[in-house]
């Protein structure tokens, strides 16, 4: 009776807080789409023609920038209100698949346990034989255990984390939830104010029980009771209208540090908008109560205005030097490592394109390390562009999307491994303010090129999977050895899994994962493939291009997978398949394996 209870009170919670759509529509669009002479927004009656999914498809395409500011449920109220229609389906993907009893969550040391971006707090993306509950000789016995599909999605951008027996994971519209490892059944969810692709952070709360952290795309931090999903706190991080939490944030002693990225940079593209005033940055909250307790702008210098350009807007200036990724807590030194992207206007900054080591206790900035000067870049200004805002020259667009890894190499030096869009891989002295202790050319690099999302490493090599997928030959992994930067294996890209057609590429674009044995990769190509740490040869791989029957009846496709990677524990595997942007194709599903 507890549960039906707790079921029907949840029910009942949604239902009142339903939303509405016609004073959304005036708060978050009527301004553009207002009708008005010479508006190229279309007007309330031509949009009233079509379909409401195709509002909401506009939501995660066009209007991706307005669709991050809003919750699921928000964006179908829109699309119902705008066209009259109604959407079928709950747009939390709750209303089938939840689980028969919810106990209250606990955690273990003997848990399993893949938290945050990690596995832990050094990022290395690789877990032990007894965590993964998996040796390399049963990983070719993995099978589909399950699938579970995200509502309203045509991506599939967040990493999930494992805790007590639970997978934590956001969604593209924005729903977060808490799912059984074993069958996938929901034991709650939450709605989000934006999209949700950071992976979970899950910690005791002081006091007692467990809190869930995370970020959305609407620059807010969250943290959720980790038994029913009851929000704790929210914190917006940053005022800046286009501001986003894209890197997962990290839980240590009490903090947790949140890193800022944007949407200014693609926004830069208009010739309309005055650009560009957008600082990356590394917050510290009080885990308790959300409080800021220190926040650190990677740029010092507050953006000023430039003069105007030609289309007689004001250029501001310097910004960019965003934080795509997780940040890595360094605790024997007292410091967390974050890694940037390009400058976006104004001169470039030496922030950008670099390793930054932050003091913990106040944030203050100890050494900074940029591997590509004179990166000022902005989407849209390769070939010749009349856009106003482009740079004089622009930049190589050399982002880190890698999140550092925390390592020790076979000397003993503490060093930090990172791959980098130039499609080089690093290594970095921790001791000598993040001297290149060798480097490695893995790709060609360019825009959306290089080592895109996520390297690993284990007690003796790097992995460093390439993307490069818009050059002629994408693909292709890489194993370094840690000692001396020298190759130890390559494995070149493997027959394609989809059909020939855009978004069928061998592009290796999202994070790896090791486990002792064997290196997991997925591919732009939608497949998803184990290879042996010996040689680099496949001993395993799944095809992920078909419809799944979901255990929420969602229904769900498999496709590109250029993200998140996979997460593994208590024998198991989960990772996320589709990505429809950047290449790729989507798709809306979760899966986990595991062995019989």
């Amino acid at each position: 009776m507890r549960t039906l209870a707790v079921f029907w009170g949840v029910a009942a919670i949604v239902s009142a807080q339903a939303p509405d759509g016609e004073k959304l529509f005036k708060q978050q669009c009527a301004a553009c789409h207002n009708g008005a002479e010479n508006n190229r927004a279309p007007a309330p009656e031509v949009m009233k023609q079509r379909s409401p999914q195709a509002i909401m498809d506009s939501f995660l395409g066009v209007m991706r920038v307005q669709g991050a500011k809003l919750s699921g449920p928000e964006r179908r109220a829109i699309a119902e209100y705008v066209t009259g229609k109604t959407i079928s389906g709950d747009p939390t993907g709750a209303a089938f698949g939840r689980c028969s009893a919810s106990p209250a969550f606990t955690m273990s040391a003997s848990d399993p346990l893949w938290n945050g971006w990690g596995p832990d707090i050094t990022n290395t993306h690789s877990i032990t034989t007894k965590q993964a509950g998996l040796t390399a000789d049963q990983v070719p016995k993995l099978k589909l255990k399950w699938a579970f599909g995200f509502p309203d999605a045509t991506i599939t951008w967040a990493q999930p984390s494992l805790a007590g027996g639970r997978v934590f994971v956001g969604s593209h519209n924005g729903s977060v939830y808490s799912l059984d490892a074993k069958s996938g059944c929901i034991h709650w969810v939450f709605s989000a104010k934006g999209g949700v692709r950071t992976a979970m952070s899950i910690g005791a709360r002081e006091g007692g029980g467990h809190a869930v952290y995370f970020g959305d795309t609407n620059a807010n931090a969250y943290a959720l009771d980790a038994s029913t999903g009851k929000q704790l706190w929210i914190r917006k991080i940053d005022e800046h209208p286009l501001a986003r939490v894209t890197g997962s944030p990290v839980l240590h002693q009490g903090r947790l540090y949140v890193p800022l990225a944007s949407y200014e940079e693609a926004q830069g593209a208009n010739p309309d908008y005055e650009c560009c005033t957008f600082r990356g940055s590394v917050s510290a909250l009080d885990a308790k109560t959300g409080a800021v307790l220190w926040k650190t702008y990677v740029i010092p210098i507050e953006p000023k205005p430039r003069g105007k350009s030609s289309k007689g807007q004001t250029l501001w200036g310097p910004a960019g030097s965003a934080i795509w990724s997780a940040v890595t807590v360094d605790a024997k030194r007292g410091v967390v490592y974050a890694a940037t992207g390009n400058t976006y206007s104004g001169e470039a900054q030496p922030s950008s394109d670099a390793v930054i080591a932050f003091e913990m206790e106040t944030g203050k900035i100890r050494w900074i390390n940029s591997v590509t000067p004179k990166d000022v870049f902005l989407s849209g200004c390769r070939g010749g562009s009349t856009n106003p805002n482009c740079p004089e020259a622009n930049g190589p667009d050399y982002d880190f999307g890698n999140a550092p890894i925390l390592t020790k190499l076979p000397d003993g030096r503490d060093a930090i491994v990172i791959g980098n869009k130039s499609g080089v891989g690093y290594a970095m002295d921790v001791e000598k303010k993040g001297e290149i202790i060798w480097q490695y050319r893995a790709g060609d690099g360019g825009a959306l090129g290089g080592i895109e999302w996520g390297s690993a490493v284990d007690a003796e090599n790097a992995y460093f999977p390439v993307s490069d997928i818009s050059r002629p030959k994408p693909g292709g992994l890489h194993a370094v050895r840690l000692a001396t930067g020298e190759r130890a294996w390559y494995a070149p890209p493997p027959p394609l899994k989809c059909a020939p057609g855009r978004g069928c590429n061998a592009a290796q674009s999202a994070a790896i994962t090791v486990i002792p044995g064997a290196v997991f990769s997925g591919s732009v190509d939608g497949g998803l493939r184990a290879y042996s740490t010996k040689d680099g040869s496949i001993i395993w791989e799944f095809d992920t291009n078909r419809d799944f029957e979901t255990v929420n009846k969602v229904p769900g496709k498999g496709a590109s997978m250029l993200g998140p990677g996979p997460v593994i524990g208590g024998g198991m595997m989960f990772v996320n398949s589709g990505y429809g942007a950047f290449g790729g194709r989507p798709g809306n599903v979760l899966l986990a394996f595991g062995v019989d």
